[in-house]
């Protein structure tokens, strides 16, 4: 008897061990390390990819914003994601795709309107947009609803309505948008892009300057 009881409590003894261990292992040194070297190395990424403005905060790289005025480049549509009462300036509390097949006539007709949309929004005097010009990123919206980027086809779409209602000329605004345009990643990973978020922050300041 004695040994059976000195047996467990030698057996509860180790395990308490190691799973003390194991806590200040895996709990508290591990993401201590993880957090040092990405803070060290990588601390744009490692604190949300922050995009700041006059010493503000005004989002992150890896997040799209809605909500601009028709003086901005315009990001990709946000169908599928919820919101709530809280989070006013993203109106989000969870995000996804519309999970609609392609010839579902909701989603054909969310796409037929918005194209519409863009059309009628960029044709501007002296320029008319062509609802074959509208690619398809401008109607549709990513799987996660939150692309912070946008084809350059899309941007370039949108520079003579925003030369327009910013009185910038169209030469201007088409060379701040191959400035903002990002190259495939590593040369040959996914397609070019350009962030609206930063695309409009450099807008703002231009047209701020004039």
């Amino acid at each position: 008897m004695n040994n059976s009881v000195t047996n467990t409590a030698r057996l509860l003894w180790a395990g308490l061990r190691a799973l003390l261990v194991l806590t200040v292992v895996t709990g508290v040194l591990y993401p201590l390390a993880v957090t040092g070297v990405a803070q060290a190395l990588f601390p744009g990424r490692a604190n949300g990819s922050e995009i700041t403005s006059h010493g503000k905060v005004v989002g992150s790289s890896l997040i799209g914003q809605q909500g601009y005025s028709l003086k901005y480049f315009q990001p990709r549509p946000a169908a599928g994601l919820g919101t709530n009462s809280v989070n006013t300036r993203y109106k989000l509390v969870l995000s996804g795709a519309t999970n609609l097949a392609a010839d579902n006539p909701k989603l054909v007709k969310a796409v037929e309107d918005a194209r519409a949309k863009v059309v009628k929004d960029n044709s501007v005097p002296g320029y008319t947009v062509r609802p074959a010009q509208v690619p398809a990123d401008a109607v549709t919206s990513s799987g996660s609803g939150l692309d912070p980027a946008i084809s350059p086809a899309y941007a370039e779409l949108q520079v003579h309505r925003v030369a327009e209602r910013n009185g910038l000329s169209v030469a201007r605004v088409e060379r701040l948008v191959k400035e903002h345009t990002q190259g495939r990643a590593l040369g040959f990973v996914g397609e070019p892009q350009v962030n609206v978020l930063e695309l409009n922050i450099a807008l703002r300041d231009l047209t701020a300057g004039r």
